[in-house]
């Protein structure tokens, strides 16, 4: 994969799930809390629920470094090409599927998600384009070492592509309370 298309991948990614979490009312998380307008569920289903959750999260993270970054592409070689979009594609369904269960879980229900659930989304889907920029690095084969200054910038980076989202939920009206 060139370096180029890699990067601009991950920019554009970066601008859809940064301001996803802002746009979206359903839950991305299962956490150990109940929600806004979630149903009442024992604590320890609720626990055990979020516990699952997030270790398939971490399993998908591991997922997409492994067997992505691990992938051997020749742009002169359209096997390889195939191979590697299809498992990107099949990646980013089991993404999707993850991360659309908790709304799927309460899908008659209108929960309503407080800043820190969608500051928590915001992490969860930094991790998770973090490690498909790992994967791309590992591909492309130049993987550098990076200290907390690395995360630092990057984080904050993405919290900024993550503003127009922000701005969205929070300071615009949305037709109420006009007057």
């Amino acid at each position: 994969m060139d370096q180029l298309v890699a990067v601009w991948i991950l920019i554009v990614l970066a601008l859809i799930t940064a301001n996803l979490p802002f746009v979206l009312e359903r839950p991305l998380l299962a956490l150990p809390w109940a929600q806004h307008g979630e149903d009442r569920r024992p604590g320890w289903l609720r626990l055990l629920e979020s516990l699952v959750f997030f270790v398939l999260l971490a399993g998908l993270l591991y997922a997409i470094v492994g067997w992505v970054g691990g992938s051997l592409v020749m742009a002169s070689d359209a096997a390889s090409v195939g191979l590697f979009l299809f498992k990107i594609a099949v990646l980013a369904v089991a993404v999707v599927l993850l991360l659309s269960y908790p709304g799927w879980r309460d899908t008659n229900k209108s929960v309503h998600k407080s800043f820190f659930v969608r500051l928590l989304e915001v992490l969860a889907l930094y991790a998770l384009l973090g490690a498909l920029g790992f994967a791309f690095e590992i591909n492309i084969g130049n993987f550098f070492a990076k200290d907390w200054e690395f995360y630092a910038i990057t984080l904050s980076l993405y919290l900024v592509l993550g503003y127009p989202g922000f701005v969205y939920r929070y300071l615009m009206r949305h037709g109420r309370n006009r007057g």
